[in-house]
């Protein structure tokens, strides 16, 4: 009877170290895979010239587009609480009706 491929105990040792390696601390296995050396500190100058740089890449909206997100937002906020004050008279009424029946009278 033939052997499947792969299961002699060499292999099977190279599986479990494999495996063993997969499930150790994710911490060690990132610092043994990590082959970047570490990044130079950048000076306080240089950080104020990436912020300043970032800063400008910034669109801020316009007046009127504030305006009118502003008006949605409270469009949708009035149209919420009718529905919800809809559906809490709806629910409070069928729960009267059911205790009244429930209390016969």
């Amino acid at each position: 009877m033939a052997r499947k491929p792969g299961s002699n105990p060499r292999a099977i040792k190279n599986r479990a170290a494999k495996t063993a390696a997969a499930m150790s601390a994710p911490a060690a296995v990132a610092q043994s895979q990590s082959k970047t050396p570490p990044k130079k500190k950048t000076s306080l100058a240089q950080f104020a010239k990436e912020v300043r740089a970032e800063a400008r890449k910034i669109t801020w909206t316009t007046r009127k587009e504030t305006w009118i997100t502003s008006v949605m937002v409270a469009i949708m906020v009035t149209l919420t609480a009718i529905f919800f004050t809809v559906v809490d008279a709806g629910l409070q009424f069928g729960v009267t009706q059911i205790l009244k029946l429930a209390t016969a009278g």
